[in-house]
């Protein structure tokens, strides 16, 4: 295991900043989620860890050790798992897992044995005769983690490993590899850009966009209590509501805090709506309800789309095109500075 740190990091491509001042700490263990939509830096961030790419400017860190351009990727103690699995098609499975260390010359008797355990830690030990093209989405995905794990690596680096899975195996997929990463013990990066794997498998996440770090935290407190418009809005799903009010502020609520009055019952402090409803949508379990506000609500903010999420638990019979009194808990507001989308330490302040 090895803590990882980056400081000040840039990577500049022609004037872009794909990277733009990260400052990051990964601790002996942890599974951080690096988090953010297509093009905010997040897979270059990885491979400047990897040693795939080089900083223009800033320091990385790998167990307390300057990694450099003077440091190889392969002298750095990471293993990387890439989106597409990266396997030689010409080769079996058992000679793919086992490519790393017949190229540092390692004992053929000891090479076996690294392969037949690390096959049976993702239970792929009895696919080691196939090639890439006879195995599965989740059995090449099995066969490059095993490839990774048995270098007995000191920082795991993951990127979107799992985005080639159907949502059917993807979900399983991210229940194995939680287990296998607390198994191991390996501090691991994980990088994709879907909320649910971030939510489900980051110890931390780090939300990134344009270059940047947006907040780094537990998904509890990356999903509750947002430092920006931008983290409320990407993280949650639906995402915050956000309404313009007056004096500079936006406020912020999530769709699964905005029931019914009634819902409530007595005593509850509540910032009480209007809702007037336009759709209701079936979702199983839970209904999304798609309205505007009316009472309560500043004028500038009435025509702005609005998403109530309600469990069946919940008994509304909400019809379209009528208007209901919604509330949201005081304590489930957020409020955001207009001008900085930055969050607001109390009420309006």
């Amino acid at each position: 295991m090895a803590r990882v740190e980056t400081k000040n990091l840039k990577k500049h491509f022609d004037g872009v900043r794909a990277v733009d001042g990260v400052d990051l700490s990964i601790e002996d263990g942890e599974l951080l989620v690096l988090l953010g939509p297509s093009g905010c830096g997040k897979t270059t961030l990885m491979r400047m860890v990897a040693g795939l790419e080089h900083p223009t400017e800033g320091e990385i860190y790998i167990g307390g050790l300057l990694a450099d351009a003077s440091v190889p990727p392969r002298e750095r103690g990471v293993a990387m798992v890439f989106q597409s699995y990266a396997l030689y098609p010409h080769k079996r499975a058992f000679d793919n897992i086992a490519f790393p260390l017949q190229s540092v010359r390692m004992a053929a008797e000891r090479i076996q044995q690294k392969v037949v355990e690390g096959a049976r830690m993702f239970g792929i030990g009895h696919l080691l005769q196939r090639f890439p093209r006879e195995l599965s989405g989740g059995e090449r995905q099995r066969v490059a983690l095993s490839r990774a794990v048995v270098r007995d690596p000191e920082v795991f680096l993951l990127d979107e490993p799992l985005s080639n899975l159907d949502a059917k195996l993807r979900a399983t997929a991210r229940d194995e590899l939680k287990q296998f990463q607390r198994q191991l013990g390996t501090t691991t990066i994980y990088v994709t850009h879907d909320q649910v794997e971030a939510m489900g498998l980051g110890d931390r996440i780090a939300v990134m966009n344009q270059g940047q770090v947006r907040q780094v935290g537990t998904p509890r407190e990356v999903y509750s209590d947002p430092a920006d418009t931008f983290v409320a809005t990407f993280v949650g799903s639906p995402p915050m509501n956000l309404l313009d009010l007056d004096a500079g502020t936006i406020l912020g609520f999530r769709p699964e805090s905005f029931l019914p009055v009634d819902a409530y019952g007595e005593g509850r402090a509540l910032r009480r709506f209007g809702f007037r409803v336009r759709r209701v949508e079936y979702l199983g379990s839970d209904r999304l309800i798609y309205g505007h506000l009316e009472e309560g609500a500043p004028r500038a903010a009435r025509e702005a789309s609005i998403i109530a999420k309600l469990p069946f638990t919940v008994p509304a019979a909400l019809r379209e095109g009528e208007r209901y009194d919604f509330g949201v808990p005081e304590e489930e507001l957020r409020f955001f500075d207009r001008a900085t989308g930055l969050r607001r330490s109390h009420g309006r302040q």
